[in-house]
């Protein structure tokens, strides 16, 4: 919140938000799995990860990913920064963030739970 205010563009604080929310998908994704392969290697046996959920569940979270940074870039160059602005263009890009976000664990879960596609 303070590097939002104190910037004038608050650059600091929307790479801080999109640098965390990365770091903590990828250590959500990778700490799992390397924990799970260090237990069954201490175990002796081979650790098998099915193919196919994590590979789909990070290029949908990519695909999330541009499109935010798309929104960003527009809003930049049409209210001349990435936060506050009119109402109206803040309330519709922060609805717009939240439905990517469903969109991706929306995708993520049926894909996971499914088998689909």
């Amino acid at each position: 919140m303070i590097a939002a205010k104190n910037s004038e563009y608050a650059d600091s604080a929307v790479g801080n938000v999109t640098g965390s929310n990365s770091v903590n998908v990828f250590l959500g994704l990778g700490l799992p799995w390397v924990m799970a392969s260090t237990y069954m290697e201490g175990k002796g046996k081979i650790f098998l990860t099915p193919p196919g959920n994590l590979a789909y569940s990070v290029i949908v979270f990519i695909a999330c990913s541009l499109v935010a940074f798309l929104i960003l870039g527009i809003r930049r160059y049409t209210v001349h920064g990435e936060l506050g602005g009119p109402k109206t263009s803040a309330y519709a890009s922060s609805a717009a963030f939240v439905t990517l976000w469903m969109i991706y664990i929306t995708l993520s879960i049926v894909k996971a739970t499914s088998g689909w596609p």
